[in-house]
């Protein structure tokens, strides 16, 4: 199975390295010196690393045979993709790599079904389930242990605890004000996940 691993930002110097922005939470297993990557496009590999260090929090990579600055300029924005056994599972049980979420089945707690996941968006902060409701719809599940409770991927199902107005358009509100007034607000439409 085939997993993106980086994509090459600018060249560093003179003398061929590139950066990379990561998208592997295994760099050092990925990216390390002997590696080699197939790339998008094709042409531009398969590429064999040489050598990689850190300078200033980025990852900067050097390729065999690229040993100036117009041939590092010439990978930027290469995706950079490394061959991993599917049954491979990640040293962390608590991490998964993205095909092993796809698809998988999303439910609350109380068995509700709320759809599947589609896409796993990366983001600085945190990671994004994209599920696809039955409707065609779609809603945006963060990937957090205090909203995704179970993955079971002999089930797979991912279950969630969502917060109110997370997947639904609607959330109960009551103010103290409304209750002293002898009014109930509930039912009134709330806007942002986790309001």
């Amino acid at each position: 199975m085939q997993l993106v691993v980086a994509r090459v930002g600018r060249a560093h110097g003179i003398k061929g390295e590139v950066t990379v922005e990561v998208r592997t939470d295994e760099p050092e297993l990925r990216l390390g010196p002997g590696a080699v990557l197939l790339t998008d496009p094709a042409s531009a590999g398969p590429l064999t690393i040489e050598t990689g260090r850190v300078h200033s929090g980025r990852l900067l990579l050097r390729f065999a045979g690229v040993r100036d600055r117009n041939g590092a300029e010439a990978l930027r924005n290469t995706l950079l993709i490394a061959e991993v056994d599917p049954d491979v599972m990640p040293e962390d049980p608590d991490e998964y790599y993205d095909h092993q979420l796809m698809d998988l089945d999303v439910v609350t707690t109380d068995g509700t079904e709320v759809g599947r996941i589609t896409e796993i968006s990366h983001l600085p902060s945190q990671d994004l389930f994209v599920v696809e409701r039955e409707d065609g719809t779609e809603v945006l599940i963060p990937f957090v242990e205090e909203i995704v409770v179970e993955i079971d991927l002999e089930e797979q199902r991912a279950v969630i605890d969502p917060p109110p107005g997370l997947i639904d358009d609607r959330a109960e509100v009551v103010s103290t004000r409304d209750e002293e007034n002898g009014s109930a607000a509930a039912g009134e439409d709330v806007t942002g996940a986790g309001s």
